[in-house]
């Protein structure tokens, strides 16, 4: 093998969610430049969705860093919460789904607009595509600016597939790469599902990644 043609990958994973750790693609540009551009925001509320592994809690992460702030997952919620909220600018609420209490969110929403401050949500679906019964909770989230991030292109698939082999600190092939790509779910769970694969075959061999390791993951 050539070692011009090899990518070797040595360094841990990054938990940080530094900005400069992102990865621009066309398929996450314009959730990238929104979070970028508070506090010239349109709306006081957004909804940033897409799939598991997409980028949102990165982008969250970036957002957090800019202002006073309070980060919750949706299941952690409590009306301490709301209570810490009120000496902060802005507020995240991380993977948002169905079960988070309708008058509950509907109140967060009035707290954003009565007292100018900033929401932003992150969810696997958008907002205006759940199944809320509440009138005034529906015709709020009308009101917010609802983004999404697309499925991962060439680009991002590389740049996903050299991250989380790094992660694993797995050498493999140029190459090899590019063949996943072609072949490979546009999807990013499914990516990161496939490197978890890659991984746990490797190991269990006891031996470097290689094409028949790689068809092996690919069928799974």
């Amino acid at each position: 093998m050539n070692n011009k043609d090899q990518i070797l990958f040595n360094f841990k994973s990054n938990k940080n969610y530094l900005e400069q750790d992102y990865y621009l693609s066309s398929s996450n540009q314009e959730a990238y430049n929104l979070i970028n551009c508070w506090p010239k925001w349109i709306k006081k509320t957004i909804n940033l969705y897409g799939e598991k592994f997409s980028g949102k809690s990165h982008l969250a992460s970036i957002f957090e860093k800019k202002t006073t702030c309070i980060k919750v997952f949706s299941g952690k919620f409590s009306d301490e919460t709301i209570e810490n909220f009120k000496t902060k600018q802005a507020l995240i609420i991380e993977d948002l789904d169905e079960n988070f209490s309708e008058n509950l969110l509907y109140t967060v929403l009035n707290i954003i607009e009565q007292e100018n401050k900033y929401l932003l949500i992150t969810s696997l679906e958008p907002l205006n595509k759940f199944n809320f019964k509440l009138p005034d909770l529906i015709s709020r989230i009308k009101n917010c600016l609802i983004i999404g991030i697309k499925n991962p292109d060439d680009n991002l698939i590389y740049a996903l597939l050299i991250k989380y082999l790094s992660d694993r600190q797995i050498n493999i092939d140029k190459k090899l790469i590019e063949y996943i790509i072609k072949r490979i779910d546009r999807s990013y769970e499914k990516i990161f599902l496939f490197i978890h694969k890659v991984d746990e075959l490797s190991l269990k061999k006891g031996k470097s990644v290689d094409l028949v390791t790689i068809k092996e993951a690919l069928k799974k």
